[in-house]
């Protein structure tokens, strides 16, 4: 009886294999193939093709409207991320529509989705917006020296979900942009040196100042950093100690920090050169000695 069936299924089988036109089917699985494979490289150029151009365009538009280097690379990076998107969506669509699947289906119920995870994900649409809108409004570029709540550094790239600082001592920070609701820019225009040194009560002031301003200038014409200054203005406070001179200057950007430097150790210099004291804190020591009557008890 089994062998009946066996053979029953068997004619079966050969019966429905017979039926199939297998020169129709490798054909047809053919140019599907071929298809795929000119989409696919069709993609590839069309995406290579355009990243050039967005490269070009980026870099004209960089000479003629003079965008700063930061602001070029970040609206470089994002216009190729979009465009990379639209592509493969594009893709997806055109081998969909190759194997027979209609796309508007398909999208209608992404669009379901995609509304039912965004109630869900409230966080994630903030920081696309505020995201849209730090590159909107150019409130930073890649390059430039933030300070963000408790994270300060070097900006090193900008998403429309995060954006990534680098701290001064390696550390690489990925904030949400939704938690960015202060934001200082330190890397617009120039910046200010600032260097505080005392002097002793028992020294002139006025000839402290004199040395300090020509040891000034001489600063000014070795450090082509420095834009405008270094200049002394006068007596800042009157310490325990020490009568304290402050100096400013103006600097070129990420350049104050070694411009103090330079300041502080030509200053110091020029103080000993002429005598004149820079003070430290002193403590007296007073000592009781202890009475006779004291000692006999």
């Amino acid at each position: 009886m089994t062998l009946i069936k066996l053979k029953g299924s068997a004619k079966v089988e050969n019966l429905n294999l017979s039926q199939i036109n297998w020169e129709a089917l490798l054909i047809d699985a053919g140019l599907i193939l071929l298809k795929l494979a000119a989409i696919y490289f069709a993609f590839l150029i069309v995406k290579s093709a355009g990243n050039k151009i967005i490269h070009k365009s980026f870099e004209g538009i960089g000479k003629k409207e003079r965008i700063s280097p930061g602001r070029s690379k970040t609206l470089q990076s994002l216009a190729k991320n979009i465009f990379s998107y639209v592509l493969i969506f594009i893709f997806a669509v055109t081998v969909l529509q190759i194997f027979g699947i209609k796309a508007t289906a398909i999208l209608a119920g992404a669009g379901v989705v995609g509304l039912a995870v965004g109630f869900g994900a409230q966080g994630l649409v903030s920081d696309v917006v505020t995201g849209f809108f730090i590159l909107l409004e150019r409130q930073i570029d890649v390059g430039d020296y933030v300070t963000t709540g408790s994270y300060s550094g070097i900006v090193e790239q900008i998403g429309l979900k995060t954006t990534q600082i680098r701290g001064f001592d390696g550390t690489l920070h990925y904030i949400p942009n939704r938690e960015i609701t202060s934001l200082s820019n330190h890397s617009r225009g120039n910046m200010r040196a600032l260097v505080d040194i005392g002097i002793s009560y028992d020294d002139n002031i006025d000839e402290a100042i004199t040395v300090l301003q020509e040891a000034c200038y001489k600063i000014a014409e070795e450090n082509q950093a420095i834009v405008e200054g270094p200049n002394v203005i006068g007596v800042q406070t009157l310490g325990s100690s020490d009568v304290v001179l402050r100096i400013i200057a103006k600097t070129e950007n990420m350049e104050q920090w070694a411009v103090e430097r330079q300041l502080r150790k030509a200053l110091k210099e020029a103080l000993e050169a002429n005598g004149i004291e820079i003070p430290f804190p002193h403590q007296v020591l007073i000592q009781k000695q202890a009475g006779p009557e004291s000692a006999a008890g």
